[in-house]
C-alpha cells in the first residue's frame, strides 16, 4: 500500500485535534447570540421538535458540522423523527427506508440481506447505492459486498435520536462519496435533564422485544448514555426455529465546552435473522395474476424448517463436511466504537470524525432453484424408475408429491474497517465558507464461500428433505443431498481509499446561496482469491455420492489494482420567501470497482451524472418537498449465477423522475400525507437489454397517511393509516419476468399517557395482499408451466407496545 506518509499525516492531525480542547479552551468562544439559525450547532432537542419543518436543522450532506437548515440546503433530504419511525413499523433497517421518495427497498428476505436501489441506479440487487451512517460515519466504506450490504449492520432501536437520508445532492463529495443516498443515524447523547425509557413489544408472530434507553449528566460538562434491546420472533414466516433472536447494546459519552464538543460511541450487536428466498407461485394472465402454490401459502408459508436446520454439508470430494445451523442465517456479530470533534477555534471550525468496526457477517441459507415438478417426473427424468423416501423418516412419498431442488449456501465473512473524516473551515470574508479536508478508510474482509450443496425437497411449507435411489442402483440424492458445492471460494481482501476534497458556500445575497465542491479519491486493492468449481468425471450427477467420482477444478489468482477518479457538484438555493425555496444541482460521482468486481474482472469504474431541480415549502398548514431529477449512468455490471453459471454482462442506463414528500393540515388535527416518485429508467449500450427498463425498479410508486390527533384531559391520542401501491417491475434484465403492481393498507394508534407513559398498536399489511419484491434471477424466465418463483411480502401482522418514560 502506498501513501502512508499521507495517511499518517492525516491521523496526526486528527489527533493533534483531539487535543485542541484542552489547549484552546481558554481562547474559544461561543458563537455570537445574533448569529442565524443555520449557523448554530443543532441540538437534540432542536432536531426533535423541528421534524419535518423547513427549520430542521440536518447535518447530513453539509460541510460544516453546524449544520444547515432545511430551507437552505440545494439538495434532497428525509428527516424522520423516533416517533415517524415507530410510526412506519419497520420489520428492518431497509424496510424503514419506504419512507424515502426515490429508494426502492427490497425487504422481504428478512431482517438483513435487502436489495435496495435509488432513483433508477442500476444494480443486480444488494445495496450499492446506499451507504449507512452511524453519527455522520460510515459502518462498512464499501456500500456493498456479495452477501452483504450496509443495512445489514444496523439496527433501529430506541438509542435512535433521528434519521437522515440524503439522496444525490453534495453526497459524492464528502465521507465515502456515495452518489446514491446516504442513510444516517443519529444517536441520542446525554442532555441536562436526565431521560429514559423501557419499551416492551409484543406481536403476533410470537414477537416479544425489549428496548431501553437512559441518558444525562454526569458532571460539569460531561454526558453520557446507555441503550440497546433484545428480541425473539417466530418470523411472519415461521421456519420452525426463531426467526429473529438477538440484541443490542450502545453507549456515548460527551465532553462539552462553549466552543465544541467531544464524542464517544460504543456499539454491540449480535443478532441472528433467518433469510427468505424465492418460493413457488401460481402464475397467470401473463404474470399479472399470482396465487399460492398448493401446500406452500405465499403470505405465511416458508421451505425452511427444521428438517434441515442443523447439516453436515458436503463440500469435498474426500468426505469434508462444514456443519452449520440454518438459524444463524444472515445475521451479524458486530462491535464498533467511533467518535468525533466538532471544536471551533477562532475563524477556525475544526471536525473529525472516525469510526472501527470489526466482527462477522455469515449468511447460511437456503436458494431455489428450479420451478416444482412430481416426485415421478423428476426420477423419470434420469431415464429409470426408482424409489423417494423421506430423509428423516416418513416412509415413502407419494408419486404426485410436487419437489424442487434448493441450495443450503453457506457464506462466511469477517470484516474489519476503520474511517476517518477530517476537515477545516473559515470564513473567507462575509458570507463565504472555504472547508478543505482529508477522508481515509482502510477496510478488509475474509470470506469462506460454499455455493450449492443442493437438495431435494418437497415443494410444500416446512419442506423435508428426499432420498432417492434408482432401480439400476444408481442413487440420486444422499441425506436429501443431490449435489456438493459448485462454487467455493476462499479469499482475502484488502482496500484503502484515501480523498481531498474542498467545498466553499457562498451567502451571495440574502435569498441566494451557493455551494461547490471537488472531491479527488483513490482506491488500492489487494487481493488473494482461490475458487473452486465442481466437475463430474463420469457426466452423470446422479452419480455423485457413489465412489467419490465429484472432483474439484482450482482457480488462483491475485487482485492488486489502483484506480482514481474526481468528483464534483454544484448546488444553488433560492430563496422566494420565508416559505418557499428553489435548488438546483448537478454532479458528478462514481463507484469503483469492489472486491467481488475485480475478482470476476469488472475493472471498470462506474459513473453517475446526476441534475436535480427542486422547491421546499412549508407553513403551519403544510409541508411540501418536490424534486425532479436526471441521471446518466455508465459501466453497469450485472453479475448473477444463473443455472449454475456466473453470468457477467457490463452496460449503461439513463434515468428521470419526480419525488413527492409532502403533508396538508386542513383542520384540527387532520394531517394528509403522501410520498412518492414517478420514475422511468432504461438500459443503453446493454447488448440485447438496450431500451429495456432497468430491472426491479417501479415506475411508479407512493405511500399516502392520513392522520388525526386528539388532546386529551389525559394525554394525546393519534391514529393514522397508510395505503402504499407499487408499480409493476420486472425481475430481469430481457425483463421477461413481469412482477405485477400491488396495494397494500397499514393502520396504527398511539396514546401518550400522563407525563410518562406511552401505548401503540399497528398491523401491517391488514389485507393480507399477495406481492412480489423480486423474482428469480437463477432461473431465466423466471418460471415454466405457469409456475412462477419470486418473494412475497409478508402477510397479515400485529404489535403492541408500551413504553415509561421519564
Amino acid at each position: 500500500m502506498r501513501h502512508v506518509n499521507t495517511v499518517r499525516y492525516a491521523l496526526s492531525v486528527a489527533i493533534a485535534a483531539a487535543l485542541l480542547p484542552t489547549a484552546a479552551a481558554a481562547q474559544s468562544a461561543p458563537e455570537p447570540a445574533d448569529a442565524p439559525p443555520a449557523q448554530q450547532p443543532a441540538t437534540q432537542a432542536q432536531a426533535q421538535d423541528q421534524a419535518t419543518t423547513l427549520d430542521t436543522i440536518v447535518v447530513s450532506g453539509t460541510a460544516q458540522f453546524k449544520g444547515l437548515r432545511k430551507r437552505d440546503t440545494s439538495f434532497s433530504i428525509t428527516t424522520a423523527t423516533p416517533e415517524q419511525i415507530r410510526e412506519a413499523v419497520p420489520q428492518s433497517t431497509a424496510d424503514l427506508l419506504k419512507i424515502v421518495p426515490g429508494v426502492w427497498a427490497e425487504s422481504t428476505g428478512g431482517g438483513t440481506g435487502a436489495n435496495i436501489f435509488v432513483r433508477g441506479m442500476p444494480s443486480e440487487g444488494d445495496a450499492p447505492f446506499v451507504t449507512v451512517q452511524l453519527d455522520g460515519s460510515p459502518l462498512f466504506p464499501p456500500p456493498t459486498l456479495s452477501f452483504l450490504e450496509n443495512s445489514t449492520l444496523f439496527r433501529t432501536d430506541d438509542t435512535v435520536e433521528r434519521l437522515e437520508v440524503l439522496r444525490g445532492g453534495s453526497s459524492p463529495i464528502f465521507s465515502n462519496g456515495q452518489p446514491g443516498a446516504t442513510v444516517n443515524f443519529i444517536q441520542k447523547r446525554g442532555q441536562d435533564d436526565p431521560e429514559g425509557s423501557v419499551r416492551v413489544t409484543l406481536g403476533s408472530d410470537n414477537l416479544r422485544r425489549l428496548d431501553v434507553f437512559t441518558g444525562g449528566k454526569l458532571g460539569e460538562g460531561w454526558y453520557a448514555s446507555f441503550g440497546g434491546f433484545y428480541r425473539i420472533t417466530d418470523g411472519v414466516r415461521d421456519p420452525q426455529f426463531p426467526a429473529d433472536n438477538g440484541g443490542q447494546f450502545s453507549a456515548t459519552l460527551s465532553r462539552r465546552w462553549d466552543g465544541g464538543e467531544l464524542n464517544f460511541y460504543a456499539r454491540h450487536t449480535d443478532d441472528n435473522n433467518a433469510f427468505y428466498t424465492a418460493i413457488p407461485l401460481l402464475s397467470r394472465n401473463n404474470g399479472k395474476s399470482l396465487s399460492s402454490f398448493p401446500g406452500l401459502d405465499a403470505q405465511s408459508g416458508t421451505l425452511l424448517s427444521r428438517d434441515f436446520r442443523h447439516v453436515s454439508l458436503p463440500v469435498g470430494p474426500d468426505g469434508e463436511v462444514v456443519k452449520r445451523d440454518l438459524a444463524d442465517g444472515r445475521g451479524i456479530n458486530i462491535d464498533v466504537f467511533g467518535g468525533s470533534l466538532d471544536w471551533t477555534v477562532g475563524d477556525w471550525t475544526i471536525s473529525d470524525h472516525f469510526n472501527l468496526m470489526g466482527g462477522d457477517a455469515p449468511t447460511n441459507a437456503l436458494f431455489t432453484g428450479p420451478s416444482p415438478m412430481s416426485i415421478s417426473d423428476y426420477i423419470a427424468s434420469f431415464g429409470s424408475t426408482g424409489t423417494a423416501t423421506y430423509t428423516n423418516g416418513g416412509g415413502a412419498v407419494d408419486p404426485n408429491q410436487q419437489v424442487l431442488t434448493a441450495g443450503w449456501w453457506v457464506v462466511d465473512k469477517k470484516l474489519n474497517s476503520f474511517t476517518n473524516d477530517l476537515r477545516f473551515s473559515r470564513g473567507l470574508f462575509e458570507g463565504n465558507t472555504l472547508t478543505f479536508g482529508v477522508y481515509y478508510a482502510k477496510y478488509s474482509s475474509k470470506d469462506t464461500w460454499y455455493l450449492g450443496n443442493d437438495m431435494l425437497l418437497t415443494a410444500q411449507n416446512h419442506a423435508r428433505r428426499i432420498d432417492v435411489v434408482l432401480d439400476d442402483g444408481r442413487r440420486v440424492s444422499k441425506d436429501g443431498f443431490v449435489g456438493g458445492p459448485f462454487f467455493a471460494l476462499r479469499a482475502n481482501y484488502d482496500g484503502e481509499n484515501t480523498a481531498f476534497f474542498v467545498a466553499d458556500e457562498w451567502q451571495l445575497s440574502d435569498r441566494l446561496r451557493l455551494d461547490l465542491g471537488l472531491r479527488y479519491e483513490r482506491q488500492e486493492v489487494d487481493g488473494i482469491v482461490h475458487k473452486t468449481e465442481s466437475r463430474d468425471l463420469d457426466g452423470d450427477p446422479s452419480t455423485l455420492y457413489d465412489n467419490n467420482v465429484s472432483v474439484s477444478v482450482a482457480d488462483f489468482n491475485r487482485i492488486d489494482q489502483d484506480d482514481d477518479h474526481v468528483s464534483w457538484t454544484a448546488g444553488l438555493n433560492f430563496k422566494l420567501d420565508d416559505n418557499n425555496s428553489l435548488f438546483a444541482r448537478v454532479n458528478s460521482g462514481f463507484k469503483f470497482p469492489g472486491f467481488d468486481n475485480l475478482r470476476d474482472g469488472q475493472t471498470k469504474t462506474q459513473e453517475v451524472d446526476q441534475y436535480e431541480l427542486g422547491l421546499k415549502s412549508g407553513s403551519p398548514l403544510y409541508d411540501l418537498y418536490l424534486t425532479a431529477f436526471y441521471n446518466k449512468f455508465k459501466n453497469s455490471p450485472f453479475q448473477a449465477f444463473v443455472g449454475g453459471s456466473n453470468v457477467l454482462r457490463m452496460g449503461d442506463s439513463r434515468a428521470y423522475g419526480v419525488e413527492v414528500e409532502g403533508a396538508i393540515r386542513p383542520v384540527g388535527g387532520l394531517e394528509l400525507a403522501l410520498t412518492g416518485v414517478w420514475l422511468d429508467a432504461k438500459y443503453r449500450n446493454y447488448e440485447d437489454f438496450t431500451g429495456n427498463r432497468v430491472m426491479r425498479q417501479p415506475r411508479q410508486q407512493f405511500r399516502f397517511t392520513p392522520s388525526y390527533y386528539w388532546s386529551l384531559p389525559f394525554g394525546d391520542l393519534k391514529v393514522f393509516a397508510t395505503y402504499s401501491r407499487i408499480g409493476d417491475r420486472y425481475a430481469d434484465l430481457a425483463n421477461a419476468q413481469l412482477l405485477p403492481s400491488y396495494e397494500t393498507v397499514d393502520l396504527g394508534a398511539s396514546l401518550h399517557y400522563g407525563d410518562h407513559w406511552e401505548f401503540t398498536a399497528s398491523g401491517s399489511n391488514v389485507t393480507d395482499e399477495l406481492g412480489l419484491t423480486e423474482g428469480n434471477v437463477r432461473v431465466e424466465g423466471g418460471g415454466t408451466g405457469g409456475v412462477f418463483l419470486g418473494r412475497p411480502i409478508a402477510g397479515r401482522s400485529y404489535q403492541m407496545s408500551a413504553a415509561y418514560r421519564w
